[in-house]
C-alpha cells in the first residue's frame, strides 16, 4: 500500500479502533479541525503515549459498542499503523463513536506494515523515525476484567470522556 504523506497521530487505543474495530468518527476539539484539517486520504499514526485511564476509558467506551479492545501491550505505539480516509467534518453525528466537540467522518481504514514515526499534533508530514517501542510495566501487568486502582471513583457513564488527541 502507498500510504498517504500526511498523517494524523491518535493515541491509542483509538488509532488501532480507527484501522481494526470499525471506528467511523475521530473527534477532534474545534480549535484542532479549524487549523488545517480537511478532508483527505491520510495515515493514521499511533502517538507515543497512553495512560492507564486513557486506555481503560477507552476499553469500557469500546465494549459498550461491542467491540473488544486489544490489550496494551498489544497495541503498536510511535509508529504508522495504515490510513484512512477523511470524507467531512461534522459539528454532530449518529456514530456510537463520536463524543463531539467536532468529528472527522472516516472511511476505508486499511492496515499497513507498522512504520516507527515520531507524531505531531494535528495533520503532519511523517516521516520513518524513530524505534519500536517497548510496552510500558502497567502495560504488561494489566490484569484482564480490572478497572482502575481502589480509591479512585469511577466516571459517571454520562461524563464526557477525555479529548483524543
Amino acid at each position: 500500500m502507498q500510504l498517504p504523506d500526511i498523517a494524523l497521530s491518535v493515541r491509542q487505543p483509538w488509532a488501532w479502533a480507527i484501522i481494526f474495530g470499525g471506528k467511523d468518527i475521530e473527534n477532534r476539539s474545534r480549535a484542532a479541525v479549524s487549523h488545517g484539517m480537511d478532508p483527505r486520504r491520510i495515515a493514521v499514526h499511533a502517538a507515543k503515549g497512553m495512560t492507564r485511564d486513557e486506555y481503560e476509558d477507552a476499553r469500557e467506551t469500546m465494549a459498550k459498542i461491542g467491540v473488544t479492545c486489544p490489550r496494551p501491550d498489544q497495541l503498536t505505539r510511535g509508529a504508522v499503523i495504515g490510513a484512512v480516509t477523511v470524507t467531512a467534518i461534522v459539528n454532530d453525528h449518529e456514530s456510537p463513536w463520536f463524543f463531539g466537540p467536532r468529528g472527522l467522518v472516516l472511511s476505508d481504514a486499511e492496515a499497513s506494515d507498522v512504520i516507527p514515526s515520531v507524531g505531531a499534533l494535528g495533520y503532519f508530514r511523517w516521516k520513518r523515525d524513530g524505534q519500536f517501542l517497548a510496552p510500558l510495566p502497567w502495560m504488561v501487568t494489566w490484569p484482564e476484567g480490572v478497572r482502575k486502582a481502589p480509591g479512585r471513583p469511577k466516571q459517571p457513564a454520562s461524563a464526557p470522556l477525555f479529548e483524543q488527541r
